[in-house]
């Protein structure tokens, strides 16, 4: 195929889109095929001559399509939802017809100013005050590990890059059980290491870090000749949506001077609705936030919008200028790939752009609402149903819950049991977690184009099939 046959194949995949997602609601969630199977289908060595797109695309449908879990089905309540609404798609096809690799101002001037203007619509969009910049990054993960690196060269004095870690006294970086693994990685990564990851306790319904334990735990550090070098709190944790009680927690960091990072990767998609903001309250003084408009808003993976309150920081931790990187005649420009770990860079802003304008801050408001409501009513009725209760609490649309009927005594068996053969069903996809050592079910409704229908039919697939199982 060349570009004089690719109008034909780009409207016979715009068509193929369309039907799939019209009718993706008709296949199982979750993909049904084997370990292996999809590799034994394809052929152990790459062709040596050219085969005719017309096959490609058969097989594409045939071994690539039965090996796929179905993300924009509208009954996918696990993880959280990566979502890609059309507009956003459209304009993520357009980004691959250019092919634009965007790492420095002059490499694509659009790119970066688009980026620029986008990342304060978002701010605005979501209530942080002006002050604060951004950059995407391509994930929650990225954003952290830039926010570790730039708390460790803060401690360090600005010295870590150049003359590393050792020497130094000991950093110390504080969170709570509840921050996704990503964390973890990243003190990997930065060469903190796992023991100087200092785990503090959570207390209260929204499982949030203990203010108190935090403060003595940074004396105890210091005590012991440490250096505390950072916070990484958490607004909508994976299990549970653990939320940190953000203000306490930032006084408390404040107090020792100590740089903060708030990982709010999915529930942060939900402060563009105003009534949900108290569970940030003092998100203006964190030094660090991301959440990603590819799980909630619409825009699809990947995407991470990355707020720095200084990032002056940021670029001194990261930027590197060779001569081939500079851009002489034109001042004040930025060049987000001193940003950002990666030097190569997508064009994410412009499907930022497709999604918000086709839609309006009040239609992506609508939807986040809808799933908040259907999810707490799917919860009121599985609390109403003997032989279920509730673990946690809906923390927006995630809440957690589990199978026990009295006659049953192993009830973690139980529920992997039943977890298990709801996915097999088919119709709805969930996953596990663990709450205080105990297996539980976690459901979350955010896929993009889910109707409250949906969300009940959960509750019918839920009991039905707990009751094959006692």
């Amino acid at each position: 195929m060349d570009w004089n046959d690719f109008g034909q194949w780009g409207r016979r995949a715009a068509d193929w889109a369309q039907t799939y997602r019209q009718t993706v609601g008709d296949r199982p969630v979750r993909s049904r095929a084997a370990p292996g199977e999809i590799l034994n289908a394809l052929p152990e060595t790459p062709p040596e001559t050219p085969e005719d797109m017309e096959k490609v695309f058969r097989d594409f449908e045939t071994v690539v399509m039965p090996g796929i879990t179905h993300w924009q089905h509208p009954r996918f309540f696990a993880y959280f939802n990566s979502n890609a609404a059309a507009p956003a798609v459209l304009a993520e096809f357009l980004v691959a017809a250019i092919a634009p690799q965007c790492m420095l101002w002059q490499t694509s001037p659009a790119a970066t100013e688009m980026e620029t203007r986008m990342m304060d619509w978002l701010r605005q969009a979501i209530g942080l005050p002006e002050g604060f910049a951004g950059v995407i990054q391509d994930s929650a993960s990225s954003a952290t590990l830039a926010a570790v690196l730039t708390l460790r060269e803060r401690a360090l004095d600005w010295t870590g890059n150049s003359s590393g870690l050792a020497g130094n006294k000991r950093l110390r970086v504080y969170c709570s059980h509840e921050v996704h693994t990503s964390v973890d990685r990243a003190i990997w990564i930065a060469g903190i290491g796992q023991d100087n990851l200092v785990r503090i306790p959570t207390t209260g319904e929204w499982r949030g870090m203990d203010p108190e334990a935090l403060g003595a735990a940074i004396r105890a550090d210091l005590d012991a000749g440490l250096t505390p070098a950072g916070v990484i709190l958490c607004v909508g944790g994976t299990g549970t949506g653990a939320t940190d009680p953000i203000a306490t927690c930032l006084d408390v960091a404040e107090s020792h001077g100590l740089f903060t990072h708030v990982d709010a990767a999915w529930a942060g998609s939900a402060m563009i609705c105003p009534e949900f903001r108290g569970y940030w309250r003092g998100i203006e003084r964190a030094d660090s936030v991301v959440f990603n408009p590819h799980k909630w808003l619409g825009v699809p993976f990947d995407c991470a919008a990355h707020f720095l309150r200084d990032p002056d920081d940021l670029v001194r931790t990261l930027a590197i200028q060779p001569e081939y990187l500079k851009t002489h005649g034109k001042d004040g420009i930025i060049n987000y790939s001193e940003w950002s770990v990666p030097l190569g860079r997508r064009f994410r802003a412009l499907k930022i752009w497709f999604l918000i304008r086709n839609y309006g801050l009040e239609g992506l408001r609508r939807r986040i609402r809808d799933h908040v409501t259907w999810s707490r009513r799917l919860h009121d009725r599985l609390a109403a149903t003997p032989g279920f209760e509730i673990v946690t609490a809906p923390m927006w649309s995630l809440f957690t819950f589990r199978y026990a009927p009295e006659s049953v005594s192993d009830l973690d068996a139980l529920n992997q049991r039943l977890v298990d053969a709801i996915n097999d069903d088919g119709r709805i996809y969930l996953t596990q977690t663990r709450v205080d050592g105990d297996l539980v079910i976690r459901f979350q409704a955010g896929q993009f184009d889910t109707t409250e229908a949906d969300v009940m039919m959960a509750n019918d697939v839920i009991i039905d099939i707990a009751a094959t199982l006692t």
